[in-house]
This record gives structure tokens, C-alpha cells and sequence, in this order.
């Protein structure tokens, strides 16, 4: 049984398949190299220790080890048939690019050594190469994709876990989990990491029920506010698998009539977004490094060194914009509607390519993922699938002052302006000398200026479009 992004016993229905052939069953997980592929970024990399560890215990519970290996998947999946005498190997499907090829490849391989191969769905609720358009073609626009997708899909019932998971008389040999080095150590940067994350199923499931009992009902009307606990925090635990989408949907169901229908039919369009990001990356191979939209193959992007690393540490300047990166840098995570803004700042107030932004998401975001990661950057930027347009522009002052009205997310994120009155909380260029003064904020200082004035930027991005246009045409 080779474990991948599917880091659980329940479920899992390469497991269970291995389970109910009544063979002896090798558990292992490949943590792949390969110079042309980068699988983990560092929060990741934290998360993906704990999340093996508690797979590792969770195994036992049923009989099992889990035996770890590094390398090349196939030279690893060769050697320990070997060393083994596996007839079968089994496994959950995944859908990047890098995963689909080495799948390929190492399918083929094992069947030309008479070794049987099966692979099963249970990333996804829907299989991308199948779910097709009235043309015939893939979607490439989400409403008509969630139409289709609520007509058609019908997501089935979890499996449950196996009673037991029978391993052979002697195990291969396994690496050490602490020799991978996976836990930032010279320095130690994990805090906020573990002050919000439990990885693991026990973890998915604690954080589901709670969102069934206090998040789900209001889901519709908080989702948009950061300062709220109004969104579920489940994207981790389904970008590693620790939880399935089918586990997710059958609770849901459970309580759908004892909630109000718009609250229950947002979070399933989210848990769709999320199929419909990994459509797009199937279909369209070189989503994560081309734009989808080829005209922005001519866009005139900057080249500023120092803006992005203003943008990266948080001290851009605008408040709402430096409160997502700092959540983002101490906790691996930030809140979607502050997704949008800063990513929205980054392509168009700083003029950045969005590849940049997407490479600072993957090495920085526990819940980093190959498909909604880069189709959301897309999105923003304007040059992907159903993307916003690049000429709607996010104001990062209105969007603070609708979204965070009181300041309370910039206050707990930007401390150095926790004294600034609401009025100004968002410009606080705008703040006369004696209201600085009082909150103990000096512009330049303790607080950045903004790095760009954001009348300026905005008619800087839409010259650029037109420039784009102009070249395409």
C-alpha cells in the first residue's frame, strides 16, 4: 500500500481494497526527490512530519508499520518488491502533473514485470478526465461547472477503516522519520505552527466538528470577515489527505436540515472550487508554470526585488495587506478573503508576476496545494479560468474597511498600529501628527509608508492591460 496524499486509515480505498484481499500488507510512504520537483515547501514540510507520525500510529492500531522510504519512487517501489516478493501494489490517485507522469511510469514498469498495479479515486469526488462539457471539451468556467457537478456527481458514502491491517512475518528495512529533517530547527520558526494545527485525522475531525457545531450554521454571512473563526480550517487535512472530501460531504449531510440552506450550499460550492481547481489542472497540463490565458504571455511585469520582499514580510504599508502576510508567515495559513487582497496587490498595485506570489505560498502555506493554488492565483491575476478580471483592482482600504470595519484583524496581525483609532486603522498615512503621537506610531519608522500610492498603481495596472492588449492585437 504506497500512501501519498492520502494520509489516513479511513476512507482510503486502496487500503481497504489491499485489506480485503487478505494479503499480508506493506505500508509505506515515498518521500520522492527528483531536481525537477519541488513536493513539499516548508510549512508543508513541518506538517508532513506530524501527519506521518500520526499515520504511523494510527497503522498500528490495525497491525501495520508504516515503512518510510526516500528517493525515486520507482527505484524505491522495484526495490521493495524485491526485498518483499509484493505481488500488488495499490494506490489513491493524484493529479499533478509529477504525479501522474511517475504514476505512469511506474504502472507501466510494474506490469512489465507482472506485477499488478490498481489504483483507486479518493482524493476527489469527481474523476477530471470524465466530467465534461456540453461541447464535449473540459469547463472552464466554474457555474456551469457546479451545475454539472450537482446534477451528475453524486459523492458516495466513506468506507470505513479496515479492522486490521495484516503485515508480513518481516518488515523491510525503514528510515527514520527524524533523519528526514523535516522540522525547522537553526531557527526553530514552527511556533505559531503548532500553537494552531493538530495534523493528523484526530486533528481533521476535531476541527469538522467543530465547524459543524459553530461555524457552519453562520458560513455564508462570516466566511468574508478574518477577524471571525466563520471558515472551516479543513484545507490542510484535505491537502494531505488526512481527510477525504466524502467524509466531509456525508457529515455535512447529517446536518444539512438543521441549517439554513444558503450557509450549507456556500461551504459545498467551496468543497467544488476545490474539484474544480483540480479539473482545471488535469485538463490544462501546464497550469501551475504557463498562464491559461496566453495573452498574458505578453504582460509587462516589474521586476522589484525590494517591493516583493516588502510584500513577503508584511511591510507594504497597507494594513490589511501586511496583516494576511504576517498570519501567513506565523501560522502557515491565511484567510481567503485576505487571499484575494494580497494576491490582488501583489499582480496589480505592485505589478509582480503572479508566479511569485504562488511560489511564496507553496514554501509558506501548511494547506499548499497544486491545483487550488495556482488556479486561485490565476484567478486573481486575471489571467486564468474564469478568472477576475485584471481591471477589477481590490482597494486595500475599502476592502479593510468593509471586511475588518473595527480593525480587529489588522490589530492582532499589525500590533505596532493596535492603538490607531478605527477611523484611520486602515490609511493610517491619513492620521493627523497628534493621533500618531498618541498610538506610539511613527510613519517610516515603527510603520512602513505605503511602498506605492494606490491611485498611481491602479492606473499603472490598467496601462499595462491595455499594453498587453495592445501587443496581442
Amino acid at each position: 500500500m504506497w500512501f501519498r496524499d492520502d494520509l489516513r486509515v479511513s476512507d482510503n480505498p486502496a487500503l481497504k481494497a489491499a485489506a480485503d484481499s487478505g494479503q499480508p500488507i506493506v505500508a509505506v510512504f515515498v518521500f520522492e526527490t527528483n531536481e525537477n520537483h519541488t513536493p513539499y515547501g516548508g510549512a508543508q514540510r513541518w506538517w508532513l512530519h506530524h501527519s506521518l507520525s500520526a499515520l504511523s500510529n494510527d497503522l498500528e492500531a490495525l497491525g501495520a508499520k508504516l515503512v518510510l522510504r526516500r528517493g525515486d519512487a520507482l527505484t524505491q517501489m522495484m526495490s521493495l518488491i524485491e526485498e518483499t516478493g509484493a505481488g500488488t501494489v495499490v494506490w489513491n490517485r493524484r493529479y499533478s502533473r509529477f504525479g501522474i507522469e511517475t504514476d505512469t511510469e511506474v504502472k507501466a514498469t510494474l506490469g512489465e514485470k507482472g506485477i499488478s498495479a490498481l489504483s483507486f479515486g479518493g482524493r476527489l469526488m469527481h474523476e477530471p478526465t470524465q466530467l465534461r462539457s456540453g461541447t464535449g471539451g473540459a469547463y472552464r468556467v466554474y457555474t456551469p461547472f457546479w451545475k454539472m457537478f450537482s446534477a451528475s456527481v453524486t459523492p458516495r458514502a466513506p468506507l470505513p477503516k479496515p479492522l486490521m491491517v495484516p503485515s508480513p512475518e518481516t518488515l523491510p528495512k525503514s528510515d527514520r522519520l527524524e533523519d528526514w529533517s523535516l522540522l525547522p530547527k537553526t531557527p526553530d520558526w514552527s511556533g505559531g505552527l503548532v500553537d494552531n494545527w493538530t495534523p493528523g485525522t484526530d486533528g481533521a475531525i476535531i476541527r469538522l466538528e467543530n465547524f459543524i457545531a459553530s461555524g457552519l450554521g453562520t458560513y455564508d454571512k462570516e466566511r468574508d470577515f478574518p477577524a471571525v473563526d466563520g471558515t472551516s480550517g479543513l484545507s490542510p487535512h484535505l491537502a494531505f489527505g488526512e481527510i477525504s472530501p466524502f467524509q466531509i460531504w456525508a457529515r455535512v449531510d447529517q446536518v444539512a436540515d438543521e441549517l439554513p440552506t444558503d450557509d450549507v450550499t456556500t461551504f459545498r460550492k467551496e468543497l467544488v472550487w476545490r474539484e474544480f481547481a483540480y479539473h482545471l489542472l488535469v485538463n490544462f497540463t501546464e497550469l501551475k508554470t504557463h498562464n491559461y490565458n496566453a495573452q498574458f504571455d505578453r504582460f509587462p511585469w516589474d521586476e522589484n526585488e525590494a517591493h516583493l520582499c516588502a510584500w513577503q514580510n508584511g511591510q507594504t504599508g497597507y494594513p490589511i495587506v501586511d496583516a494576511g502576510m504576517r498570519q501567513l508567515y506565523e501560522t502557515g495559513w491565511m484567510h481567503n478573503r485576505v487571499r484575494m487582497i494580497v494576491g490582488s496587490f501583489l499582480v496589480k498595485h505592485l505589478l509582480l508576476d503572479w508566479r511569485h506570489g504562488e511560489a511564496w505560498f507553496w514554501d509558506t502555506l501548511v494547506d499548499a496545494d497544486a491545483a487550488s493554488n495556482t488556479a486561485s492565483w490565476q484567478w486573481v491575476a486575471g489571467s486564468g479560468a474564469d478568472a477576475s478580471p485584471y481591471f477589477r483592482i481590490f482597494n486595500p482600504i475599502t476592502q479593510g474597511e468593509k471586511f475588518d470595519a473595527d480593525g480587529a484583524y489588522v490589530k492582532k496581525w499589525v500590533p505596532e498600529l493596535a492603538k490607531v483609532p478605527t477611523k484611520f486603522i486602515h490609511k493610517p498615512w491619513e492620521a493627523p501628527r497628534k493621533i500618531l503621537d498618541f498610538a506610539d506610531v511613527v510613519l517610516g519608522e515603527t510603520y512602513p509608508h505605503p511602498i506605492v500610492d494606490h491611485k498611481q498603481a491602479r492606473e499603472r495596472a490598467l496601462d499595462a492591460y491595455q499594453t498587453m492588449r495592445g501587443l496581442a492585437a
